[in-house]
């Protein structure tokens, strides 16, 4: 049984969001690494510009101001992309974070993007315990830290159902080949009587894996599998192969969590407010599935995803949202959205490879 500590959003006059976040993380035990002279990843998503829904960087302010009070040295860090879009490549990444807010004088910290320039700048790691990855090629600045603090946007993902704390670590710090690897199992599909040929998939395709003879036909030689196509398409005319293309995903993640926390301190916050349907890798996002709940923090992030899952599927649908649209007919609020998609795969190969526990006791803190 692990302990997350949770906070709603519901602020008295005089309190700030902020204020709250600050005494969630104190409760959940931070102080209890020791930060002093250390080199602290903070694992941000920067969000794609476009994108409105990815954390503000007044959360991240609020994280490095308390790091730095006890005497760490923080930068907030994230790796490149596979795909088409403005963070593949680090000049590219850091003006998009720039754009987004997240520039030193608002953050009261560098940005370092992990795996350098081209993506390539990345140190292989072995997998303890790992069934589908032996090793973990991982961005050369997060393991160059000595401490580890993810802040996460708890959201849905069209790959995984929903990207959280370990999504944030494992993919999140996987450098290209890294993400590559992860992706490679889970090749998507078209339903042709589906597609009208817009094309809209093939300009999220960083890999020219698409071409069309009336409608899309995706070359799965080509394709590395990172499932843009899937939330670029407005027909739901995309879609993995199988489920195991979802499974080895959600594994894969896991494990490359497990490499990135092993053998140093580590300490996880996740947000769960603007809960979109699909990931803020996208240029856009959608309305909030359903209304924002809160922000809770835990050492262990297996339950802390878990707790936040749970959160998510105890809340009721947003109307007009895709959720409410969508027909019920599973027991989770991701795997209606998200159909070909299953979350618990994650959850059980985290616990099965040791990364953490999906049972967990919930303090609230006012």
């Amino acid at each position: 049984m692990r302990t997350v500590y949770f906070t709603d959003m519901r602020c008295k006059v005089g309190v700030s969001l902020l204020d709250k976040l600050d005494r969630l993380i104190v409760r959940a035990g931070i102080e209890r690494i020791d930060f002093k002279k250390k080199y602290v990843a903070i694992k941000v998503h920067f969000g794609e510009p476009g994108n409105l829904s990815f954390l503000r960087p007044n959360f991240a302010k609020t994280v490095v101001s308390k790091v730095k009070t006890l005497g760490g040295k923080p930068f907030l860090t994230d790796c490149n992309t596979l795909y088409v879009g403005r963070r593949n490549n680090a000049l590219a990444h850091l003006d998009a974070a720039f754009e987004n807010g997240y520039f030193p004088l608002s953050t009261g910290c560098q940005n370092i993007i992990a795996d350098g320039l081209k993506g390539t700048d990345d140190v292989e790691l072995p997998v303890e315990g790992g069934v589908y990855c032996k090793t973990a090629f991982i961005g050369r600045a997060v393991m160059d830290a000595d401490v580890l603090v993810s802040l996460t946007h708890f959201k849905g993902h069209e790959g995984a159902g929903f990207g959280g704390a370990i999504k944030n670590v494992g993919m999140g710090c996987g450098s290209r080949a890294g993400k590559m690897n992860m992706h490679s199992a889970g090749k998507p599909q078209v339903d042709k009587a589906r597609c009208v040929g817009c094309r809209a998939c093939a300009k999220q395709c960083a890999h020219g894996a698409i071409s069309f003879d009336g409608s899309a036909r995706i070359v799965h030689d080509i394709c590395a599998g990172c499932g843009r196509c899937i939330g670029a398409c407005n027909f739901h005319a995309i879609s993995l192969a199988d489920w195991n293309g979802s499974k080895d995903l959600n594994c894969k993640m896991a494990e490359y969590c497990k490499a990135v926390l092993a053998g140093r301190p580590h300490f996880h916050i996740s947000v769960v407010n603007q809960v979109s349907p699909c990931c803020d890798c996208h240029e856009e996002n959608d309305v909030p599935v359903v209304p924002d709940i809160g922000m809770f923090a835990s050492f262990d992030p297996v339950a802390l995803d878990k707790a936040c899952v749970d959160a998510v599927n105890a809340a009721p649908a947003i109307a007009g949202s895709v959720l409410s649209e969508r027909e019920r007919v599973h027991d989770d609020h991701f795997t209606d959205i998200h159909p070909t998609t299953d979350w618990r795969y994650q959850i059980d190969h985290a616990e099965t490879i040791g990364l953490g526990s999906s049972k967990y006791e919930l303090i609230t803190v006012d």
